[in-house]
């Protein structure tokens, strides 16, 4: 009996399960993506908003707003078992190429702060334009990008040197951004230019510039944020934000191949680890969807927190 037990237990735990963070909540929403269905919640820090899962693969990242702290999250227990500060009003993180490192948003500070994730104690700080948002490593490690919402611009900032490299114009409110499997392009949305600026990584500068259309919905109510890719480097997702729509792009052409309807306010999106599925977040209407990505068809939307803003999804 203890052995199917178990057994039963290791299957519950292997189930591709949604982490959604909830900006009201100062907690974690769990879905599971099998059943469509909350399947528990993990206490948290005040106002969790950013997340991400270390390169350990064992413990989740949250960022607090509020706390001005990570909460470190054993995945395997759903205990918290550190905290990490992260200075005021954190925005978004993401972690040097041997995890050592968190480099983090300052956004009142209009900084890109780099913190040791053992300790918490800040190592530099690197002046970005007003309001910094997303950040992103280079695979190799040898580049960090952040997001200026007021400037317009992508700031390439050396890891080695701590030095700014350059600045990327981009389009109006430039927000998250995805690498190409390949490493050698960075796509960045841009939230008050309806669209997605592709960076060339090797000449850190713009190459194209994909616009969002949808029809029926004004430009000004296509709003991107967060983005998503397999990891084939064949399609892109994007949260339209106020359009309440995800759309499907074709890498290579670079074209908007589908929208799929999805919740108010879509804003992060996440591919479970098989990529059978994608998660919606949404906003304003305080709930998940969940989109079968072979077809593109809404499976169903399901209750969260209050105003979810991303999740990320975990065997």
């Amino acid at each position: 009996m203890l052995a199917a037990l178990l057994a039963l237990w290791g299957l519950a735990a292997s189930a591709q399960t949604a982490w959604v963070s909830s900006e009201k909540d100062n907690a974690l929403t769990l879905v599971d993506l099998k059943t469509l269905s909350v399947a528990g919640v993990v206490p948290t820090c005040k106002r969790p908003r950013h997340m991400q899962v270390a390169p350990d693969g064992k413990r989740l990242f949250v960022a607090c707003a509020e706390s001005g702290q990570a909460d470190v999250i054993d995945i395997a227990s759903r205990k918290t078992v550190g905290r990490v500060s992260l200075g005021d009003d954190p925005e978004a993180f993401d972690f040097s190429k041997d995890g050592k490192a968190l480099y983090v948003s300052a956004e009142d500070e209009g900084a890109l702060v780099t913190i040791d994730a053992a300790s918490g104690k800040t190592l530099a700080s690197v002046p970005v334009g007003k309001e910094p948002e997303g950040v992103r490593t280079s695979p190799d490690g040898k580049l960090v990008f952040v997001t200026s919402e007021v400037a317009n611009m992508v700031h390439a900032v050396d890891t080695a040197t701590g030095k700014l490299v350059k600045n990327i114009a981009v389009g109006k409110r430039p927000r998250r951004m995805v690498f190409t499997p390949d490493g050698s392009q960075l796509w960045v949305t841009n939230e008050l230019g309806a669209s997605i600026s592709v960076i060339s990584v090797k000449d850190l500068a713009v190459v194209q510039t994909i616009p969002l259309e949808l029809k029926g919905v004004r430009a000004e109510d296509i709003t991107p944020v967060g983005l998503a890719m397999t990891r084939d480097g064949k399609t892109a997702f994007v949260g339209m934000g106020r359009a309440n729509h995800v759309g499907v792009i074709d890498v290579a052409s670079r074209k908007l191949a589908r929208t799929v309807l999805v919740g108010k306010r879509a804003w992060h999106v996440a591919l479970s680890p098989d990529e059978s599925r994608l998660v919606a977040t949404n906003g304003l209407s305080d709930d998940v969807t969940i989109v079968e990505t072979a077809t593109g068809k809404a499976l169903k939307s399901v209750p969260v927190g209050r105003v979810p803003y991303m999740a990320v999804v975990l065997n």
